[in-house]
């Protein structure tokens, strides 16, 4: 590639839709993004939707913004990615027929339908909740009929993205692992999992490697985006296994990729599963490698709710600078985020501080309680992971837009006991793992900045103690 050619990566999270472009070295030219608009469905107690006319919508309207942000740049491949456990459900005629995100819960209701969900653990690897999308199907097929009776196949929401591309119906095996209806440990579709939720075998689309080229953009396309018609559109996966990705590891270690949620992954190259049915283990977008779980649920989101009632026309480099001198902990947060030895999730949180409210007390303290309530959430998940895979080297990977706060950084160096590791660009995870898959699927040989920032602990002690306290923090609201 030359200094004039890109990769378009369409990015849709749980809170917004994001397209960026990217030279072949993971530089970042340009992201527009928008919030996704959200339905809520009244049929059932717990469920939300989209349209996904109007997402695609919104995904035009940013491409175009980023691709006219870059005059006389060849864009050479599109590429997407996704919440993990969103779906969009197809027509008869190809029309996307709604969209179903990962906060939709409209199966729950039909949980208990599964006599043994050791079962589905063993074959999938997960728990099976209303999160994952064959609970969502049986939702809809349940109580809203006049979609049903129109379905013919469902996508994840990184599929739709290239489906939309390409025309190509298919799905990708990262995202596949979240279904509910696909064997991870054998990469394969499974007739006895639909059996168990009633749902037909021929829902289910062709399975597609991460890195595949589905050829050419469409041309209808290319003239919306304004781009080259010869540009090819390549399979990407979930937004997880993009951002492990960026981070170029090997089997045996550890990623925290800090997002809206947590995930903190092993890479392994076996299939394995936790006696006490705690973890995920699905299929990375690497084709040997599997991706074993603990996640510390939301995380990010708490942060960046709490920036906008106590920071709301601050940078984060203002609460950077205000965290660097929060020496003292006035107080202490438990605010949501999940555990993965608890059977049930923490549906009461807050702040606790001494009374009367003490004149030291600073907004700073809140936002640092937030932090490490992150921090220790991801280290007792941490925890479980390595009770159950074990973690030799000194060392974890990080990547996402969450570990921009050095005060997280080292937070969990010091919890861990570990190195934390970031190269450059971890900010933009996700979208530098889609540039290394265009490269992979251009067979493009290209070099990375490999720069890389180390964050070693220190203060044992203090960190015990600390992690102490907000071990009695959560106690209380668990039990309050």
């Amino acid at each position: 590639m030359t200094a004039k050619e890109a990769y378009i990566i369409i990015d849709i999270g749980t809170g917004n839709v994001r397209v960026a472009a990217t030279s072949a070295n993971g530089t970042v030219l340009g992201v527009a993004r928008e919030d996704i608009q959200y339905v809520r469905d009244e049929k059932y107690p717990d469920a939300l939707y989209f349209d996904a006319n109007a997402l695609w919508n919104q995904v035009t309207a940013l491409a175009n913004e980023v691709i006219r942000s870059l005059p006389g740049v060849t864009v050479r491949a599109l590429t997407g990615t996704s919440q993990r456990e969103g779906i969009v459900l197809l027509g008869k005629n190809g029309e996307s027929l709604v969209g179903l995100p990962n906060i939709d819960h409209r199966g729950r209701e039909w949980e208990d339908i599964l006599p043994d969900k050791t079962i589905v653990y063993k074959l999938t690897g997960r728990y099976p909740t209303s999160l994952f999308s064959a609970f969502k199907l049986l939702g809809i097929k349940k109580r809203w009929k006049e979609v049903w009776q129109n379905c013919v196949s469902f996508v994840s929401i990184s599929d739709w993205v290239e489906y939309k591309l390409s025309g190509v119906v298919k799905y990708e095996h990262s995202q596949a692992s979240e279904t509910l209806l696909y064997d991870v440990e054998k990469r394969e579709w499974s007739d006895d999992l639909c059996d168990l939720f009633g749902l037909d075998p021929s829902l289910l689309p062709e399975l597609k490697n991460s890195g595949t080229i589905l050829g050419s953009i469409l041309p209808a396309i290319a003239e919306s985006f304004q781009i080259s018609k010869e540009a090819v559109v390549v399979t990407g996966g979930g937004d997880t296994q993009l951002a492990i990705k960026s981070t170029q590891p090997a089997v045996e270690d550890i990623v925290i990729v800090s997002g809206t949620t947590t995930p903190i992954v092993k890479l392994v190259d076996t299939y394995m599963l936790d006696a006490h049915q705690r973890t995920w283990t699905s299929r990375d977008i690497v084709q040997d490698r599997l991706v074993f779980e603990a996640n510390a649920g939301v995380t990010g989101l708490n942060f960046q709710r709490l920036k906008e009632i106590f920071y709301p026309n601050e940078s984060y480099a203002v609460i950077e600078q205000e965290l660097a001198v929060t020496k003292d902990a006035f107080c202490m947060a438990s605010l949501g985020s999940l555990v993965a030895d608890e059977k049930t999730p923490l549906i009461k949180g807050g702040f606790i501080f001494p009374t009367p409210v003490s004149h030291q007390l600073t907004r700073g303290h809140f936002v640092w309680a937030t932090i490490l309530d992150i921090a220790c959430s991801i280290a007792e998940n941490y925890k479980i992971l390595c009770e159950v895979a074990g973690h030799n080297p000194d060392y974890v990977w990080a990547c996402g837009g969450g570990l921009q706060s050095v005060a997280l950084r080292t937070l969990l160096a010091g919890l861990l006991n570990k190195k934390v590791q970031v190269r450059k660009g971890f900010e933009q995870s996700s979208v530098i793992g889609g540039a290394l898959i265009c490269n992979e699927a251009l067979k493009a040989t290209v070099e990375f900045d490999d720069t890389i920032e180390v964050i070693h602990p220190q203060q044992q002690q203090y960190y015990a103690a600390l992690y102490k306290e907000w071990k009695k923090t959560r106690s209380f609201f668990r039990n309050s």
